[in-house]
């Protein structure tokens, strides 16, 4: 066995996790090397800006109904079981981990030391042992990076092995089909065959941080990206996939602390990574610079097109997926704070892309709003965004990140109420989509009235300003704000129609209920009442 790389004093596969009579072992090797190996496995080339390019086979997203988790002792009257976490017993897990395992005898595999959690009393140590160089230099750029005096002395405490090569076979293995990601709560270990997308590793880790954190830490996770202002205060931005959470944290008068996963403990709010993974579809300089110009040596590509005859990525081609997606150490970005670690927030904003027109573009929450809202997490899919959508479609997602939540999201949310209890800290309510009418009648917010927006909560231009409530969703909208039209704060007031506008919005509200109905018996009663009020029709 050859081995290769850094490797500190406790470098031993078969003694930590079993593997053993492998080809060789490549440990914690430059992202120059992994670029070189990959290329030189015909399994990616380099762009014309010097990113690695690779195509991540079959799955070119998350498959959420092949992911599962270990029921055991430590997670049976803990783990939010269901849909989001499906069961998979611990017979079957290490039945099927002992034929990975035999899967890789002979084989090379490349081994990567790193960690989670920039604040380091929340350190994660991760050890991740990959098929494919790619794989690993996509945890290279995700996780945060050990110094070498640290990988000398580095004790892993979770394990991750990813296969994309190794297909389970699901009549034998317990799986849905031939790929999976199963977490091991006991064991501290997460197994991923059958798909290439590096998401999982990503998200594996992050579900893993969603267990740890609030069940024995007492930090809340979350979802969301993060940034400083220059007087030192914490802003996080919460929102599902297109309401602008990458782009309203990108300000150039704040520094990012990170743009997708966070911890909030007693005094810190966090990163949990090292890097960004963002989507790449119609990339452009004009609309996302710092991601643009951020696609360079060291950052992977995944899944894009290339410009006939050229190395020149066309983002604009989404024929192998619409999530095409780039890695990248956070460090391409140049205005970051170091570390990746922000004092606790002062204002936190829920955005919402509404496409029914109904929710102000900006709104203050109430402490039992902000808990609602959150266990809610909604937006808005308008047609043409996916398959089979024609008309606006609602899209709730506890927590902003349900996927991704092994514990019920009333836990979350009463950690957030506990983090909010008896503080001045602002939660907003940010709309970005539709305003005038529904989508197909009414316009886009404009994204220069919704950043005015958030820059008048950041720097308390909104503390004294007269607010009026909304009806329905009993929401508080400023009267006023620096840089905005005030005919617009209120939505009702922008529809022509003010009837359409109340039937439109209570049928939303309706929708609001509905969909709390699964979070009920687990929520207190200061949280239901926070709820829109629907209207009964006299009719």
């Amino acid at each position: 066995m050859n081995v290769f790389g850094k490797q500190g004093k406790n470098a031993n596969l078969k003694e930590s996790i079993g593997l053993e009579d492998l080809q060789s072992e490549f440990w914690n090797l430059t992202p120059a090397e992994l670029v070189e190996d990959t290329i030189l496995n015909g399994q990616g080339m380099l762009t014309d800006k010097g990113a690695l390019a690779i195509e991540t086979g079959e799955f070119t997203g998350r498959s959420p109904k092949d992911r599962f988790v270990v029921c055991d002792e430590k997670t049976e009257n803990s783990v939010w079981w269901g849909d989001v976490n499906i069961k998979f017993s611990t017979e079957k897990f290490d039945a099927l981990y002992a034929k990975m395992k035999e899967y890789l005898k002979g084989k090379d595999v490349y081994v990567r030391d790193a960690y989670a959690c920039a604040d380091q009393n929340y350190r994660l140590n991760i050890r991740v042992v990959t098929e494919t160089p790619w794989s690993n230099m996509f945890a290279y750029n995700m996780f945060l990076r050990p110094t070498e005096q640290e990988i000398e002395n580095f004790t892993p405490e979770w394990h991750i092995v990813c296969a994309p090569e190794f297909m389970a076979v699901a009549a034998e293995d317990g799986t849905r089909q031939h790929n999976f990601a199963i977490l091991n709560f006991t064991k501290k270990m997460i197994i991923i065959g059958g798909t290439g997308y590096t998401g999982e590793i990503k998200k594996g880790i992050f579900s893993v941080l969603n267990y740890i954190l609030p069940h024995e830490k007492n930090v809340l996770s979350m979802h969301c990206s993060a940034n400083i202002g220059e007087a030192g205060d914490t802003a996080v931005f919460f929102g599902l996939s297109g309401t602008g959470k990458t782009t309203l944290s990108s300000d150039p008068n704040r520094q990012l602390i990170g743009d997708d996963e966070h911890g909030w403990s007693n005094d810190t709010v966090f990163n949990f990574e090292g890097g960004c993974y963002a989507k790449t579809i119609d990339l452009s300089r004009e609309k996302e610079p710092e991601i643009y110009d951020a696609i360079k040596f060291g950052a992977i590509l995944e899944n894009i097109v290339f410009v006939e005859d050229t190395s020149t990525p066309d983002y604009t081609d989404g024929s192998i997926t619409e999530n095409t997606r780039v890695s990248y150490p956070i460090d391409h970005i140049a205005n970051i704070a170091v570390p990746s670690i922000g004092k606790a927030p002062k204002n936190i904003f829920f955005l919402t892309a509404d496409a029914f027109g109904v929710l102000p573009p900006i709104s203050k929450l109430t402490k039992e709003q902000a808990m609602y809202h959150f266990m809610s997490g909604y937006t808005a899919k308008v047609a043409g965004t996916e398959m089979g959508i024609t008309e606006p479609t609602t899209t709730f997602s506890a927590c902003f990140g349900k996927a991704f939540l092994p514990l019920h999201p009333a836990k979350y949310a009463k950690l957030l109420g506990d983090k909010l209890h008896g503080t001045d800290i602002n939660v907003w309510l940010i709309n970005t989509g539709w305003s005038g009418g529904s989508y197909g009648v009414g316009s886009r917010m404009k994204l220069s009235y919704t950043r005015a927006m958030i820059t008048a909560a950041l720097t308390g231009k909104l503390n004294n300003v007269k607010f009026d409530t909304l009806p329905i969703f009993e929401l508080a909208i400023p009267t006023e704000c620096p840089e905005v039209p005030a005919e617009i704060l209120n939505p009702r007031s922008t529809w022509a129609d003010k009837t359409a506008y109340d039937e439109t919005a209570n049928h939303l509200a309706a929708q609001f209920v509905k969909n709390f109905e699964q979070y009920a018996s687990e929520t207190s009663e200061d949280i239901l009442a926070a709820a829109p009020k629907v209207m009964v029709s006299k009719n």
